[in-house]
């Protein structure tokens, strides 16, 4: 199992500024981070590659799509220029030694048409989906798609569809990310959805009610923590907390001493969920 943190907790701004912060990611003992591509020229990607390597850290990446990446768009155009955007960033994530994409990139973000997705608009979204999935696994890189709540995104927003979905691109390269903010508004039980999902998953992000520090607020991460181990889950558990540096994330007051300690006691809330002591590297 590996301890990840994802950088969006430092807001959008994902450039060479936050290599202190990297290290002392890696000084409180994470294996390693989760990088937003927002930016997909591959070039500038080669200084974080260096700088990963040198401090050890591992790397996975997430991405979005928004207003002008639309892979359900009616618009055949913007469904193929949004098909080279993902594959630009399957690019990035290779620059970065990443083996995984994630995010909930099948459709765009905060897009909606006011009606549950069309049947048109699955179809759109699983064969976009296909076309980047062949491409990443000429890579040797696995999507990890994710869903969203209700008032983020309408092609999934649970994990049921989720699943449908994933089962229906029909990919190897093609997998969930589970996040537990979403599932925390949406599932009826978290751990069953869990449960369900079982080797689907391939990454988890792990974040609390009010994204702030995991164990500080009303998620049932007894619940969480069983369904790991049911389904013999032995990948990735990432922190995914936000602040108001993330503007897109809506939130509007800081529910932390710093994110220094939102690091620790989070990295230590996890370990002890899952059993697994913290080893400093030497």
């Amino acid at each position: 199992m590996k301890f990840g943190m994802n950088l969006l907790l430092w807001g959008n701004q994902i450039d060479e500024t936050l290599f202190p912060t990297l290290e002392l990611i890696r000084e409180i003992g994470f294996d390693g981070v989760e990088v937003p591509i927002f930016n997909t020229d591959p070039e500038h990607w080669f200084s974080w590659r260096k700088k990963l390597d040198e401090l050890g850290l591992l790397c996975e990446t997430d991405t979005i799509c928004g207003p002008d990446t639309h892979l359900i768009s009616p618009d055949p155009a913007m469904r193929r220029a949004t098909i080279q955007h993902l594959k630009r960033c399957v690019d990035c994530s290779l620059v970065l030694g990443a083996t995984r994409l994630m995010g909930p990139f099948h459709s765009a973000l905060g897009v909606f048409t006011g009606a549950p997705a069309t049947s048109d608009e699955w179809k759109w979204g699983v064969e976009g989906i296909q076309e980047v999935a062949d491409y990443a696994e000429s890579l040797d890189i696995t999507l990890g798609l994710e869903y969203l709540n209700r008032f983020e995104l309408y092609l999934t927003s649970c994990g049921e569809e989720l699943i449908r979905f994933v089962d229906d691109v029909n990919h190897p390269h093609c997998k969930i990310m589970f996040d537990t903010f979403h599932a925390n508004i949406e599932e009826k039980n978290i751990g069953d959805c869990i449960r369900q999902m079982g080797d689907r998953i391939t990454h988890i992000q792990l974040s609390e009610n009010d994204r702030s520090t995991p164990g500080k607020g009303n998620v049932d991460w007894e619940g969480i923590f069983a369904a790991i181990q049911d389904i013999q889950y032995d990948g990735w558990l990432s922190i995914e907390a936000f602040s108001p540096k993330l503007p897109v994330a809506n939130i509007w007051r800081k529910m932390f001493g710093s994110e220094e300690q939102l690091m620790r006691e989070g990295l230590a809330f996890i370990r002890e969920g899952v059993k697994q002591p913290l080893v400093l590297s030497t």
